[in-house]
């Protein structure tokens, strides 16, 4: 087994990372205080291949493997998580899909944008009634004159303030759960496409979230993404991916408070010396580096896998539920650490506090991805 990056990821990796320091991080602070979506940083990361990282280069993306993608979205996130959402969103929930599902055609309009950077996508599959329970899509996809009627209320759209088009879940045979839901491809310029805000979120500001109000908006038969009754299918494929770019953004998360930890031990002085001297914080910090490189570890094998295996549901899941959960601790380390300077509003600590709480929740909370490993142990004992 070989467990060393290749010259190209790395090189990749550091080249991801060059920008996020120079370009990302100086405007992390900003992009949450104001919860604006960083619209030009996004396209800037276009440029870098960061919006289509494993989308074929004859449709515009980068034409990279999973493993580069994550470590992409993971030093990201050590900049901002705010925009290794996004970032992670576009790629794996939407360019991906359209790429595995979408017609020649649905490629020809969406796929060279969105993997360019020149347009952005969103994702709208959680209702008020429809989150952990992803089958009880309330929205409907009614048929008439020759298309079809949508109509209902899509929650949490990640992105959606500002994209182009978004890939929109409705049932179109209510009453028999996954088997009738269908995906289609909506832009969000449509008439009868309201953009609706929703309350103001702890972390990952910027996102752009918004709901999605969808009144008579009428779509052509070449608007579904793959074929009737099978968009449930396609959201758990989407999801697998998004998953694993969730487990990097934690990770860079996780990181970041890692790395101010270890600055801050290094710096504070207490009873004349560094208080890095103390066993209880190098306890501290070992437990957050084992975990984190434990973590990265599960991230790295998923997406090794991902282009290998039909289906990534086990090793998304390990990976999303132990780096959320490993990163979550190593916030809240950070956060012991640094004491007042952590816990202040405004300092780094704070903000990574926030913004990694979510990585618990949302693409399924951790108690969705402890459901699908037992499942899938169970079923295989």
């Amino acid at each position: 087994m070989i467990l060393e990056l290749t010259p190209d990821q790395r090189a990749f990796q550091e080249e991801v990372r060059a920008f996020a320091r120079a370009e990302v991080a100086p405007r992390a602070r900003d992009i949450d205080e104001r919860n604006d979506v960083p619209r030009d940083l996004i396209a800037r990361s276009g440029a870098l291949g960061l919006t289509g990282v494993t989308i074929a280069t004859e449709w515009g993306g980068a034409g990279r493997d999973y493993v580069s993608y994550a470590l992409a979205i993971e030093a990201v996130a050590e900049a901002s998580a705010t925009v290794a959402v996004i970032l992670a969103v576009n790629n794996s929930l939407v360019a991906e899909a359209i790429a595995e599902f979408g017609s020649r055609t649905q490629r020809d309009r969406w796929l060279r944008a969105l993997a360019s950077g020149a347009m952005l996508g969103s994702f709208a599959l959680s209702e008020a009634q429809a989150g952990t329970d992803a089958a009880n899509q309330q929205t409907r996809a009614t048929p008439a004159n020759g298309g079809y009627v949508l109509r209902g209320r899509k929650v949490w759209v990640a992105n959606a303030a500002v994209a182009d088009v978004a890939i929109v879940f409705a049932a179109t045979e209510p009453g028999i759960g996954g088997r009738g839901t269908s995906a289609f491809l909506v832009p969000l310029d449509a008439r009868g496409v309201g953009k609706i805000a929703g309350p103001d979120s702890l972390g990952v500001r910027g996102l752009g979230c918004v709901d999605l109000e969808l009144d008579d908006v009428r779509l052509d038969p070449a608007d579904m993404l793959g074929g009737p009754g099978e968009g449930f299918g396609i959201a758990m494929w989407a999801l697998e991916g998004g998953r694993i770019a969730i487990a990097a953004q934690a990770l860079g998360v996780g990181q970041a408070a890692l790395d101010e930890a270890l600055a801050h031990a290094k710096r504070r002085k207490t009873f004349g010396q560094p208080i890095a001297n103390y066993q209880a914080v190098q306890w501290m910090l070992a437990d957050m580096a084992t975990e984190l490189d434990a973590a990265r570890m599960l991230m790295l094998k998923a997406a090794a896998a991902k282009p290998i295996q039909p289906r990534v549901s086990l090793e998304a899941a390990m990976a999303k539920l132990y780096a959320s959960e490993a990163a979550h601790r190593a916030a809240d380390k950070a956060m012991q650490i640094l004491a007042s300077a952590g816990y202040s509003r405004g300092s780094r600590v704070e903000r990574l506090f926030r913004d990694v709480r979510a990585t618990e929740i949302y693409q399924g909370t951790s108690e969705v991805q402890r459901m699908i490993i037992a499942a899938r142990v169970l079923q295989s004992a």
